[in-house]
């Protein structure tokens, strides 16, 4: 009987360390997947704070947001504030706002660029790009602009979530572009007012939504930077 006790007491035992052992190793794991984690994708505090290190920008990219034709979305909103805190700043000295006509019939680059100027903006340091369907576009056509408007320091400055799907094109290419994530924080301390204002100079009469024109293999393709020709001028 004592001989049956300890075996089965053994047997627990042993089921004891495998379960304490594969508790540890999960744990080992999830604390290494979240270094892993933080090692890639910082904090947008820590990416900023990096960035801030070669400011004044010459030229900041602010990506563009569908526009309806009557209000500004809250993105648009947060975006154009966003660039409005950095000029304001000193940070940036000129803004370039990039989107084509995609999803609505507006160009998105053009639409942001009239809300820019309407907030205060000098209109002599905000550009237009409004060739770009895809967040990759809009980093990389924005780039060739700042280029050729002699522009060496450039940032992307939009919020974490675009940064974080343009930071790993942004890396294969070398794109020597300094990333700064809008802090949701400090710009809801803004009263953001939108400003009364015509788009009608920012409407593209020849339209088609950017769904009649392409697959979602392609819009995917599209998203990847797939479509850029890289040795356009």
């Amino acid at each position: 009987m004592c001989g049956i006790s300890f075996l089965y007491t053994n047997m627990i035992s042993r089921q004891y360390r495998r379960v304490i052992g594969l508790c540890l190793l999960a744990g080992l794991l999830f604390l290494g997947g979240c270094a892993l984690v933080a090692k890639f994708y910082p904090s947008s505090d820590k990416v900023y704070a990096r960035s801030m290190v070669h400011a004044p920008f010459d030229v900041i990219i602010v990506p563009g947001v569908p526009f309806d034709g009557n209000s500004w979305s809250d993105v648009m909103k947060l975006r154009v504030y966003y660039s409005l805190h950095l000029y304001n700043r000193g940070i940036a000295k000129n803004i370039i706002y990039s989107g084509s006509a995609v999803y609505s019939p507006y160009y998105e680059g053009r639409i942001m660029a009239l809300y820019g100027a309407a907030l205060g903006i000098p209109t002599e340091h905000i550009f237009e790009e409004i060739e770009a369907e895809h967040s990759t576009e809009n980093l990389y056509y924005s780039y060739k602009i700042a280029l050729k408007h002699g522009f060496k320091k450039i940032a992307l400055a939009t919020d974490p979530f675009q940064i974080n799907m343009i930071r790993r094109f942004r890396k294969k290419h070398k794109l020597p572009i300094a990333l700064l994530p809008l802090n949701f924080d400090t710009m809801s301390t803004y009263d953001k007012i939108e400003p009364v204002l015509d788009p009608s100079s920012a409407y593209d009469s020849s339209f088609v939504s950017l769904l009649n024109r392409e697959s979602l293999l392609e819009r995917l393709n599209g998203t990847r930077g797939k479509n850029i020709d890289f040795n356009k001028n």
